[in-house]
């Protein structure tokens, strides 16, 4: 069972365009209305590949309510919160090729209150957990150390967590000793303060977050594939996808094909590559299931070109 937690879910309406013009009246092609949030991806990618998994969610207001009407009709197992402010809408809008255009509202504020009732579920699901997941972006109001207190609440029961975030959340979980953390590009160049622009600057600041508590650190790099550094080594990869249809939620798909695979090694990244990759083919935020995922794609590398720059 892997359980994860989404403290600032949203309504993900995704519109795909010909052409995206500033200022224009655009016709849309298609539209689709999806769950979203991290954590809710990472769920969805498991239930659609037949692994366990509940999903801990933060709802509130009408928006929050169609959220959890969502998800309880994918089948998913679903343990929702509910809260003052309101559940936030993003919009994505597609232009042919997979280039996405984010507008991410910034999400209701929650309670010290309503973030002791989270922890609270959070603890009596995490029971028959085998990792817990802290993913997205917290919610104002929310303490930077909030994923850093499931670290230290977990691990004197042997339950791994993992992370998924960004900025000061992700800095203060990884002083925690998360079991993982998955950051972006973006992210990990945020997280040590320095630019990563080659593999081995992708290895050099994966190091550095080791160096100050995360045990694995498994970074997503879109089209160039993944880094995954731990205590085995370096591992990368990539999974070549022609005709791209949309990127949101690839992230998460990846992570959840990680932890499906167990987490560790070069199997556990090719399943995690297999599926971001299959999610990229999906149109809007849909999670592939089984059939969708194509392993014969996968190239890991263990012995990678650390000279290699990074394009994209």
């Amino acid at each position: 069972m892997i359980v994860t937690v989404t403290l600032n879910p949203s309504l993900d309406r995704t519109i795909e365009v010909d052409v995206l013009t500033r200022g224009a009246v655009i016709r849309a092609r298609s539209a689709r209305l999806d769950p979203g949030g991290k954590g809710v991806n990472v769920s969805r990618a498991l239930l659609a590949n037949g692994v366990a998994s509940t999903a801990v969610v933060a709802v509130g207001g009408a928006d929050g309510d169609q959220l959890h009407r969502l998800l309880t009709a994918e089948g998913m197992r679903v343990r929702a919160v509910r809260v003052e402010g309101r559940t936030r809408s993003n919009v994505t809008i597609v232009e042919p090729g997979g280039v996405d255009t984010k507008l991410n509202e910034p999400g209701g504020a929650l309670t010290a209150a309503e973030l002791e009732e989270i922890g609270s579920v959070v603890v009596a699901e995490a029971g028959a957990a085998s990792w817990v997941v802290g993913c997205g972006s917290l919610p104002p109001g929310v303490p930077d150390d909030t994923y850093a207190a499931l670290c230290r609440r977990f691990a004197p029961d042997g339950i791994r967590v993992a992370v998924d975030s960004s900025g000061p959340a992700l800095r203060a979980a990884v002083a925690a000793g998360p079991d993982l953390i998955k950051p972006n590009r973006e992210e990990l160049a945020e997280a040590v303060g320095g630019a990563v622009d080659t593999v081995a600057d992708v290895v050099e600041a994966a190091g550095q977050l080791r160096a100050r508590g995360a045990r694995a650190v498994l970074v997503s790099l879109g089209a160039e594939g993944a880094v995954l550094v731990d205590d085995d080594g370096v591992l990368t990869g990539e999974a070549p996808v022609a005709g791209p249809r949309s990127t949101v939620g690839a992230g998460d798909a990846l992570l959840a094909g990680f932890l499906a695979a167990g987490a560790r090694g070069a199997r556990a990244l090719a399943e995690a590559l297999a599926w971001g990759a299959a999610a990229v083919r999906m149109p809007a935020s849909r999670m592939p299931g089984a059939a969708d995922v194509r392993r014969d794609i996968v190239r890991i590398h263990p012995r990678p070109d650390l000279a290699r720059p990074l394009l994209t």
